[in-house]
């Protein structure tokens, strides 16, 4: 593709070249940069791209994208913009010819539920003769191809060259989860959304966005992008009006808005409510009639979920038959409120939930589900968020029996630093230290200190009972440990399994 072509969407640039110049692909990474490549220069958050220009000229590069003027050694073309960002999404959608065309393109943000109700969705579709494909934090999957998902939302190209691929292999619907850090830098500004979806939101990101209303303004640009669609169909914003930003993000959409949450005002709700370890029931409401849905996703934290997939089917015109179909046909989602099989016949969860409104839903979930006591096993990540740390601790020793503080992803940071920063928290709860030798010497509530994940896990474990339920936090899906520079095989599902052997 010529440059000029590519240059055809971007309003306001400066060219020093051919604009004949012939485009063999694109690349915002120096060390992907191929014979015949348009190299863009993007600022981020920790590396700016210009230092790389030269890099991507030796590699080949033939033409540049970027913000500032460098000195550079080499004859290519020079395009200077306001913003590379913006430019790399609408370079991009040019080159791999606007894939979002004629599909169905459903965003999910908010800080917690994403995964789980892309699962819903995704299952719904299915059940109604669609071909979904998803985007999101645990994989990116499609008719049968799976490719792992280094970040949540991808970089504008990757996005539109995913896309591409999926809409070539028959995909008539994407979902795709969008987190704050995507909408901030636009990877999806190009993105022309047909449904969004707002599950709710709390306390994350405050390393990246500094302050809880950013976080928020970040969130809300999925909604205030949405314009009203020239289709029949429309656009739709499904909003959960229990979560208190849910009324503003009404009045910042211009979309057709379908409400969901508990509350009797909502559109769609659920009432008749019931969950045990193994299923969960109730009946749904909603503008096209009610219906008796079963999940096996456990825990009433799951209702909003499903209440949410629910709405967002409805806005696609989907029959109440299918979304119930597509409800009950989902078994599991990955390391989401996740029960471990085991020989003991215990009760082990794993769970993703890595902030604080996370563990507090999830333990107050599964609080009613345990007979004997909650134990819980769980850290916090290193170089994130440490204002949460002794947050999540309060919150821990407040709904918890016991509690086992333990390494997450320490990342660059002292595990045991992170570890005295929960426990401040923990200590505010009234729970009790002990130290470990070979077991607890009182029966009381207390917490327990173990730097090591997989030790912490199997202690937790050899306390339980078949009465007791033992929760495994925050890392859920992910089979990795960060550890310095060092990534190191874990995965809390295949650790609790064989602890409970």
């Amino acid at each position: 593709m010529k440059l000029g072509q590519l240059l055809n969407g971007i309003p306001t640039y400066h060219l020093s070249g051919d604009p004949e110049q012939e485009i063999q692909g694109l690349a915002y990474d120096s060390r992907r940069v191929k014979p015949g490549y348009l190299f863009v220069a993007l600022k981020g958050h920790i590396q700016n791209g210009h230092a790389y220009l030269q890099d991507a000229i030796q590699n080949g590069a033939v033409a540049l994208v970027m913000e500032e003027v460098k000195d550079l050694k080499g004859d290519v073309v020079k395009v200077r913009v306001p913003s590379s960002r913006k430019a790399l999404s609408k370079i991009a959608s040019q080159f791999y010819n606007y894939p979002f065309k004629g599909i169905n393109m459903i965003g999910i943000t908010g800080t917690n539920g994403k995964t789980t109700t892309s699962y819903l969705l995704e299952s719904i579709l299915s059940a109604a003769g669609a071909r979904p494909g998803v985007i999101g934090t645990i994989n990116y999957r499609f008719m049968g191809k799976t490719h792992p998902a280094p970040v949540t939302t991808p970089e504008s190209l990757d996005l539109m060259h995913l896309l591409r691929e999926m809409v070539d292999g028959g995909v008539t619907d994407v979902i795709l989860e969008v987190s704050s850090h995507a909408l901030h830098q636009r990877r999806t500004g190009d993105c022309p959304f047909r449904v969004a979806i707002f599950t709710n939101l709390s306390r994350d990101h405050l390393d990246y966005h500094k302050t809880m209303e950013e976080y928020f303004q970040a969130k809300s640009l999925l909604f205030r992008r949405l314009k009203k669609s020239e289709r029949a169909n429309g656009t739709s914003a499904i909003i959960n009006t229990d979560d208190p930003k849910g009324e503003e993000l009404i009045r910042l959409t211009e979309a057709d808005v379908i409400t969901y949450g508990l509350e009797q005002k909502a559109q769609v709700r659920a009432d008749s409510i019931s969950t045990d370890k193994t299923a969960l029931r109730a009946r749904l409401i909603t503008p096209i009639g009610e219906k008796v849905i079963q999940s096996s996703l456990i825990g009433k934290i799951n209702i909003y979920n499903i209440l949410a997939a629910s709405a967002a089917a409805i806005s696609l015109n989907l029959d109440l038959n299918a979304i119930a179909e597509g409800i009950e046909r989902l078994e599991v989602v990955p390391g989401r409120l996740e029960l471990v099989p085991n020989s003991r016949g215990l009760t082990l969860v794993v769970d993703y939930a890595h902030t604080p409104d996370a563990l507090l839903k999830t333990l107050k979930t599964l609080n009613p589900l345990a007979n004997g006591r909650l134990i819980t096993v769980f850290g916090c990540g290193g170089d994130r968020d440490r204002g949460k740390r002794s947050e999540m601790g309060l919150i821990a020793g407040m709904n918890s029996d016991l509690v086992f503080i333990t390494s997450d992803n320490p990342r660059s940071e002292d595990p045991e630093s992170i570890i005295a920063q929960i426990e401040e928290g923990i200590q505010q709860s009234g729970l009790k230290k002990e130290l470990w030798s070979s077991g607890p010497k009182s029966m009381g509530k207390s917490y327990f200190i173990e730097v090591d994940r997989r030790k912490a896990i199997t202690n937790a474990i050899s306390m339980a009972n078949e009465e007791d339920l033992v929760l495994i936090a925050g890392k859920g899906h992910e089979d990795y440990q960060i550890m310095g520079g060092e990534i190191r095989y874990f995965d809390d599902r295949k650790e609790a399994a064989s602890a409970a052997s």
